[in-house]
């Protein structure tokens, strides 16, 4: 196309032996115009290599960063999307868990990663959200260093107690807590889990004091749950099910706004006087920032469709997942506003970042 613009435009020498009578302002004129002209189209080059380049991605495999061990609930969410995407890109996406210090270290290497749309990173509620509100200096800044993706699904909490607990209701544990502060416990996970968030919340609302005790895992929790070590835990609902199964646990509420298909008669907690309690927990997938957004939206409908079709559905289901699907603009709302709300639920309960 250069080529051709200089054919077809008339030159300073064919004016000259043709006499041409414009001045040589005008002339002059004319050349800085077609230089401009010139500069611009090659311009358009690199842009249209660019955009060639993100059409014909991905040309490699891509890495999935899981920033928790294997066996957790990101991790199931990661292979299984893994696994679908592998299937519907052409190259493998392989899956590599980062964990430590509650999803710091993977979740950093993913920030510091080439944004070329060949790193992902599974990230969650802790991670995206309430880290730094935690964690003074946690290495990386949740909006400005990720582009989020898709939203794959939320996670919700159960209340629960012991088989033989006193506490029958929400409203007899809001109760003794009003009567006697900080002498009911709640096992956690540690600070910025969804246990955690539970019980902060618990505690805004009803205006109660409790005792969080901290365990390596929520596992632990719910041992010592059953052992009389502490009075309820806010485990998550696929955490919690074999104990609700075995009937070793009463479940008094679940933390989400609606009900939940599978715990048939719970309430949620809005429902048993806790007003505007929700707390769910989820399972997104990020980019570095400054991946190349056709990268960005062809990951979001490929991950929005594979949520809709029934088997994933159903596994996602077993892992305590309710499919979500949004795409990066709706994720990236949503990530906002989880930040500002957590925020002031943490502030308000005076906790500051270490």
């Amino acid at each position: 196309m250069i080529s051709r613009f200089f054919v077809t435009g008339p030159s300073q020498n064919t004016n000259a032996r043709l006499g041409s009578s414009k001045p040589k302002a005008q002339r002059g004129g004319f050349f800085i115009r077609t230089l401009i002209a010139v500069a611009a189209m090659g311009s358009v080059v690199p842009m249209a290599q660019a955009q060639a380049n993100d059409a014909a991605w991905p040309t490699k495999s891509i890495r999935y960063i899981v920033p928790f061990s294997p066996g957790g609930v990101s991790d199931g969410v990661a292979r299984l999307m893994a696994e679908q995407l592998s299937a519907r890109l052409g190259q493998s996406v392989i899956v590599e868990n980062k964990p430590g210090v509650s999803g710091l270290v993977g979740t950093q290497q993913a920030a510091r990663a080439e944004p070329d749309g060949y790193t992902v990173v599974g990230g969650t509620i802790t991670t995206h959200a309430v880290n730094p509100f935690f964690i003074k200096s946690p290495g990386y800044d949740p909006v400005k260093d990720f582009t989020p993706v898709a939203l794959v699904g939320m996670v919700s909490n159960a209340l629960v107690v012991r088989a033989d607990s006193p506490f029958n209701s929400v409203q007899q544990i809001i109760d003794a807590a009003r009567a006697q502060p900080d002498s009911l416990t709640y096992g956690t996970a540690g600070a910025g889990t969804s246990q955690h968030l539970s019980g902060q919340l618990f505690q805004s609302i009803s205006d109660t004091r409790l005792r969080q005790i901290i365990y390596k895992g929520g596992s632990q929790a719910m041992v010592d749950l059953i052992g009389g070590q502490i009075d309820m835990v806010f485990e998550t609902v696929a955490a919690a099910r074999p104990m609700i199964d075995a009937k070793r646990v009463k479940v008094l509420g679940v933390t989400s706004a609606q009900p939940l298909a599978d715990l048939p008669g719970v309430k949620p907690l809005a429902e048993l006087g806790l007003p505007g309690f929700e707390m769910q927990s989820w399972q997104g997938i990020f980019a570095p920032a400054g991946t190349p957004a056709p990268v960005v939206d062809r990951l979001a409908r490929e991950i929005a469709e594979i949520v809709k079709t029934p088997q994933v559905h159903a596994k996602l289901m077993t892992l305590g997942v309710a499919p979500d699907g949004r795409d990066s603009a709706a994720f990236s709302q949503f990530q906002r506003s989880e930040i500002e709300k957590w925020g002031k639920v943490i502030k308000d309960a005076g906790i500051q970042a270490d």
